[in-house]
């Protein structure tokens, strides 16, 4: 996708827009467009789309369907499982993976969402955000020197609404991560369900 135009230090990037022969379609719950500023999921549609999954049908079947929006001629589009909206500019804004999706306070939250503006802030360096279904909260694991519970809500307070604040703050000097390279939520899942953690 291209952006055209300079961005911040801290700003987050957006996806941006579709190059040609391509088109992105975010799709609600309902298989309609979303409205403004609505999440939902970024599906592909155009040349551009491969054939399938290598040898596997059953993914392929899943991901590779015909397009909701109309039922006039066969059109496939492809369900990337991620979940985005658009910005005030008209780019495509990145969330989270579908699956990273929770009902929480009766409302539907991303909680890559949370980890993006968590990940903005000047005293973290990182920081992953998981679901505790039993106890119903939002558990957020950091690294950063400075970032407390104060410091963290103070910040969110104008960018979030308050049901998306985690309700769980854990602070750790440094972050497992797995062999490609990312923060191991398994561990630190497992860690918190074991009741490792100091929690704020």
């Amino acid at each position: 996708m291209l952006i055209e135009k300079q961005f911040k230090d801290d700003d987050i990037l957006p996806i941006g827009i579709p190059f040609r022969n391509c088109e992105i379609l975010i799709l609600n719950d309902e298989n309609k467009l979303v409205a403004d500023d609505e999440a939902g999921e970024l599906c592909v549609r155009g040349c551009c789309l491969a054939l399938g999954y290598y040898n596997n049908p059953e993914k392929t079947n899943e991901a590779f369907c015909q397009n909701p929006l109309h039922s006039f001629y066969p059109e496939r589009i492809y369900r990337t499982g991620d979940l985005a909206k658009y910005n005030e500019f008209g780019e495509v804004m990145f969330l989270s993976r579908k699956d990273n999706q929770v009902k929480h306070m009766g409302q539907r939250v991303e909680l890559g969402e949370i980890e993006i503006i968590l990940n903005s802030l000047d005293k973290i360096d990182a920081s992953i955000c998981f679901y505790d279904h039993d106890a119903q909260k939002i558990v957020a694991v950091y690294k950063g020197i400075g970032a407390d519970k104060k410091y963290i809500y103070g910040e969110l307070k104008d960018r979030v609404s308050k049901f998306m604040f985690p309700n769980v703050l854990i602070h750790l000097e440094e972050l497992p991560y797995n062999l490609n390279g990312k923060i191991d939520r398994a561990v630190l899942k497992e860690n918190y369900k074991k009741k490792v953690f100091v929690i704020e």
